[in-house]
């Protein structure tokens, strides 16, 4: 990492780390651009904000490795955590309670089966990336309160990874799936659900 960072902004970086620029950091507040009325989208949408994220840890611990656990790094670890904490496990538990079982419920019968592999797979994931994460939060945690600078970049590269694969498939197989096979009212119950986890309702169809 080129440039330090500040409390609450990330440094966006041009071509060869030049030409950079600051922009909000804590921006898993900021109102989503797709709506609930569009649940794919939203689950899209979060899996931009995961990458964020986990881009963000990285620059963290490459800032460590070169100024310490500075009173930056201290504030980006927080919101790290924050946003883990509210939105990425909120996108866990769509997935989980929501639309893995209208998925099972809506495939044809002879892409059942497939969709069961599918589905455990990315529900192993999950337990996967929630033991990742807990190991993560305490790092950063530990940071954030008292200077722990035992963060390392390949740590941060390895969890990044991890959220990287898993994303990838759900992009590429989950999603495409669920695009097909839900018909509007399933999807809308899963916008509706998706909203009341974040304390919006939604109007019936």
């Amino acid at each position: 990492m080129t440039g330090k960072i500040r409390p609450g902004i990330e440094l966006d970086q041009g071509a060869g780390g030049r030409d950079a620029h600051y922009r909000p950091m804590n921006r898993f507040f900021r109102t989503p651009s797709a709506g609930f009325d569009h649940p794919f989208d939203m689950l899209d949408g979060c899996h931009g904000r995961i990458r964020e994220n986990c881009g963000r840890i990285e620059r963290i611990a490459a800032h460590l490795a070169g100024n310490g656990a500075d009173e930056e790094a201290r504030d980006a670890a927080h919101a790290v955590v924050r946003f883990f904490d509210t939105a990425g496990a909120a996108h866990h538990r769509d997935e989980e309670e929501d639309l893995f079982p209208a998925l099972l419920a809506s495939v044809p019968c002879e892409e059942l089966a497939t969709a069961r592999a599918l589905i455990e797979d990315l529900r192993a994931d999950h337990q996967k990336l929630d033991r990742a994460w807990q190991e993560m939060r305490r790092s950063l945690l530990l940071l954030a309160a008292i200077g722990n600078t035992g963060l390392t970049v390949g740590r941060a590269h390895e969890f990044s990874a991890l959220y990287e694969d898993h994303i990838a498939r759900e992009e590429s197989e989950m999603l495409p799936l669920a695009r097909r096979v839900l018909e509007p009212a399933i999807t809308h119950h899963l916008g509706t659900r998706m909203a009341a986890r974040r304390g919006v309702r939604l109007p019936a169809l």
